[in-house]
């Protein structure tokens, strides 16, 4: 894991960027995602299936999943994802004082085809239901070429896709943000959240 940085006209962003340094990391979870086909649905936000606000196939995770082996890759997924979180806690020093144990709760791994987005400005916090949310989180499972950039406008950041290329932000609405259309090959990412524990 290695810490990257983001150059923006507005400084913080709050934005942490790693590199997992894993390829191999990145391919398991792409191979997880063609071979279970039963699995896979259109991609839904909190209105459900809009294909004009978001277009892309779907697996949503629940926790209680990776008990079973067959969901195995993802523990050690979360291993690197920890290592980033800790390290985003060491660069904001006033974290500790509140952010002690987090959970994560149900997380997605999300194909783009040519044409497919998430196109429309949005954030992770937009109501009670969401509430609990603290970060939001993702990592770039392949490298894309032309287009399929996550955009947050408010920072004039545009990052562009990379295998293994890992970002944590503030769910809240200061980063809303957007992933721009895909323009040619495929796109493969893995998110989700950092919720406040019980």
């Amino acid at each position: 894991m290695k810490r990257l940085e983001i150059k923006n006209e507005a400084s913080p962003n709050f934005i942490g960027n790693w590199d997992l340094e894993n390829e191999e990391l990145c391919n398991q979870i792409i191979d997880f995602f063609e071979n279970n086909s039963d699995l896979q649905i259109k991609g839904t936000t909190g209105g459900g299936v809009d294909e004009n606000i978001k277009k892309s196939t779907d697996i949503t995770i629940q926790p209680e999943n990776l008990k079973d082996e067959k969901y195995s890759v993802f523990n050690k997924y979360f291993e690197n994802l920890h290592q980033c979180f800790t390290d985003y806690k060491e660069q904001y020093e006033f974290l500790k004082t509140f952010v002690k144990k987090v959970h994560i709760g149900a997380f997605n791994i999300q194909k783009y085809l040519p044409g497919d987005h998430f196109a429309r400005l949005h954030t992770e916090r937009i109501g009670m239901s969401s509430i609990h949310r603290i970060f939001a989180w993702m990592t770039y499972l392949n490298d894309v070429d032309d287009g399929g950039t996550t955009d947050f406008d408010y920072y004039k950041v545009k990052v562009k896709p990379k295998m293994g290329k890992t970002l944590i932000w503030p769910a809240e609405w200061t980063h809303a943000h957007r992933g721009t259309v895909l323009k040619g090959g495929k796109k493969y990412i893995i998110t989700g959240w950092l919720h406040f524990t019980d």
